[in-house]
């Protein structure tokens, strides 16, 4: 069989397995809506980090092709965001603007299925995971090209929010227009993402006229009510404003990618492949900080990165902020920190959470 009647043979196949999809689907999501009575009987978050990871690894593991595992996570990050809205409603706090790409990275995490809540600054989502105004916040602590965000680990001197999960996000600048390349004559975006796009603008976008804006989300707000212009932004900005992306990916570096922390008011249960974040001042003796990491060294940790900030009370003194391989409930871990307490003058455990493996 060739030609129409073969096309239309396997697209009844496809009516058919659709059919049996919607069906096993609603069959899981009677089971998550018992799942998420007992939960709220028993008082357990409906967010569970752990059980997100053991989920999407059996996913890939059962995985036999021709569906790459990067298409089956999508599709059970959004099965997992519906089944948040049957157990509870969940409101994920974001740095805004709507369309920023930290609300980007906050969809590629929970799905479309939660309520993303903008926020004016990093300390804001911090205060309002605390208030319980929103059950978690999604901030971003790293970048690959440009290292730490200072107002993230800023916020955790002063906070008692917990780290429960991190998140790992390729950065994509595209541009975004409502017009055709050839009309084009003015291109809004903020600085920074100029100059992770210093090379395209050189060659393909030479003699266009660049503005810089507060924020990407605003640049595609100013590129939908301007003739003439474009703006370089992540794709959700442009559906937001009814932009079309007129070229994908010009970031000069592909592998841009920003670590984000979720943070909620409790920690993670242990996954089995878990990382502990701690924030430490040293005693002020010669060595001390050698004496800290000298622990982990002892136990068989591994640490994974350190950061330090100013402590903003006394001079020249800082707090450490440390990544560790492991869970706060390991035993090995437990007995690193105790002893790392001991050449410390404050050591807090920011929260342990499942290691992130894939970038979204």
């Amino acid at each position: 069989m060739a030609g129409p009647d073969r096309l239309e043979t396997l697209r009844k196949q496809i009516d058919q397995l659709d059919a049996q999809i919607v069906q096993l689907l609603n069959a899981r999501a009677r089971v998550v809506v018992d799942i998420g009575k007992i939960k709220q009987s028993q008082g357990d978050p409906i967010y569970a980090p752990d059980r997100e990871k053991v989920v999407l690894e059996k996913v890939r593991e059962l995985n036999q092709g021709p569906l790459p595992d990067r298409c089956l996570d999508a599709v059970y990050r959004e099965l997992m965001s519906g089944s948040f809205a049957l157990e509870k409603p969940l409101r994920i706090g974001f740095l805004g603007p709507e369309g920023s790409f930290s609300h980007a990275a906050t969809v590629a995490k929970f799905g479309s299925s939660v309520q993303c809540v903008a926020m004016a600054d990093i300390p804001g989502v911090f205060e309002e995971v605390i208030r319980g105004h929103i059950d978690y916040g999604l901030v971003p602590v790293e970048n690959s090209l440009h290292g730490g965000i200072v107002d993230t680990l800023d916020a955790f001197l002063h906070s008692s929010a917990k780290i429960c999960a991190e998140v790992l996000i390729t950065v994509h600048h595209n541009l975004l227009a409502k017009q055709p390349w050839e009309q084009i004559k003015t291109i809004h975006s903020k600085p920074e993402v100029f100059s992770q796009c210093r090379n395209w603008l050189a060659t393909t976008a030479k003699g266009r006229d660049v503005q810089a804006a507060a924020s990407t989300s605003g640049a595609a707000e100013l590129a939908s009510k301007q003739d003439g212009a474009a703006a370089i932004g992540s794709t959700l900005a442009g559906e937001l404003y009814g932009l079309h992306v007129l070229f994908e990916n010009i970031e000069d570096n592909p592998d841009n990618v920003t670590r984000f922390f979720v943070i909620g008011r409790d920690g993670a249960r242990r996954s089995g492949d878990d990382k502990t974040a701690i924030m430490f001042t040293t005693a002020h003796k010669p060595g001390a900080l050698a004496e800290v990491l000298d622990v982990f060294k002892e136990n068989g940790i591994n640490l994974t990165d350190i950061e330090k900030r100013p402590s903003k009370k006394v001079n020249w003194e800082y707090y450490f902020f440390i990544d560790a391989q492991g869970h706060a409930d390991d035993l090995g871990m437990r007995t690193a920190i105790e002893q790392a307490k001991k050449h410390c003058l404050q050591l807090t455990v920011l929260g342990s959470y499942p290691r992130a493996t894939e970038v979204l």
